[in-house]
């Protein structure tokens, strides 16, 4: 049996979240299969940051230290990805479902042969075989897939699962590549960060969303605005809000939109069409409020009230405030 390599993706001088979000996948699937968990974490001067992957779930990291790896290449990290493959012995490897992973994940797939499925968001072992679940058709049907081949490649989902907050004991080891800028198709120029609007809602811990059973774009600012005030929390919003240019899109929860995992989600005159609940549903606690008793977010929701948002939110409001005091 081979093992599990996590491909961990370093930015802005730190492994993402989503690395460790695959780690816990990892650990799971290893613990169901006896697999051993590893992993690739690459660029320059990353030795602290392997050994803090290793703590946090990474198990036996591969440290691929070179001035090449600084920015992100396909050819570069390439190199490096197909070398942890015979270091490790993996015949697993999971990429974050990012910019990044799309780009080289099924490169990976196709040079090694192996199966792919892209934007996993779970894994499970079931009867001994590796099963990995992902949305298709616009996430109207979950599909289950196995992989025959000898190798399987994978991308998980971000915010699919919580981080990896155990501790582990890993270990790390440099990893030795051969790389020459001569050999390199592409070079590297800059990189340019697009301006930042709205809110990043994968990172927060508390999201109060609305729907078209706000009633009209002032209300989110006029009832619902308040209350994420006094939660500390973010806004987000259903499809139809977006469509109807009530709030941008970056504002969107869902399959077209973002996918969320914070510790409290509240839901606000939203139906749950499903393309919203796969984007929520793996929130830590979800409270829907909703004047339709047969609204399909109340099967998804652990507190439902049936009443007008309108009457609820500010009430909820006053609550939280007096609170807080």
């Amino acid at each position: 049996m081979g093992s599990i390599l996590i491909v961990a993706e370093v930015q802005k001088g730190a492994i993402r979240e989503a690395s460790f979000e695959v780690a816990t996948f990892a650990q799971k699937v290893a613990g169901a299969t006896g697999r051993d968990v590893k992993s690739l974490v690459a660029g320059k001067g990353i030795g602290a940051l392997a050994e803090e992957f290793a703590k946090r779930g990474g198990g036996e990291v591969f440290a691929a230290d070179h001035e090449l790896l600084e920015h992100y290449s396909v050819d570069t990290l390439g190199v490096a990805v197909r070398a942890a493959i015979e270091a490790s012995g993996a015949d697993v490897i999971l990429f974050s479902n990012t910019p990044s992973g799309w780009d080289i994940a099924p490169r990976v797939a196709a040079e090694l042969d192996a199966g792919f499925v892209s934007d996993c968001f779970s894994i499970e072992v079931e009867e001994g075989k590796i099963v990995y679940h992902r949305r298709v058709f616009n996430g109207k049907l979950d599909a289950r897939l196995t992989i025959s081949s000898e190798k399987a490649v994978a991308t998980v989902q971000p915010g699919a699962t919580a981080a990896f907050e155990g501790a582990t004991d890993g270990s790390v080891s440099q990893l030795e590549l051969s790389l020459s800028a001569d050999d390199l198709r592409v070079r590297f120029v800059e990189t340019k960060i697009a301006e930042s609007k709205g809110v990043d809602l994968t990172k927060a811990n508390v999201i109060v969303a609305g729907g078209r059973g706000v009633g009209a774009p002032e209300k989110f600012q006029e009832v619902l605005k308040p209350l994420v005030d006094a939660l500390g929390g973010a806004m987000g919003a259903s499809r139809p809000v977006v469509d109807a240019g009530w709030l941008p899109h970056e504002y969107q929860v869902g399959s077209s939109g973002q996918v969320v995992q914070p510790k409290l989600y509240i839901a606000c005159g939203i139906s749950g069409a499903i393309q919203h609940l796969v984007g929520m549903k793996t929130s830590n606690f979800i409270i829907a409020i909703n004047k339709d008793p047969d609204a399909p977010i109340f099967e998804v929701a652990d507190l439902g009230v049936v009443a007008d948002l309108l009457e609820i939110v500010p009430a909820l409001t006053s609550a939280v405030q007096a609170a807080k005091g």
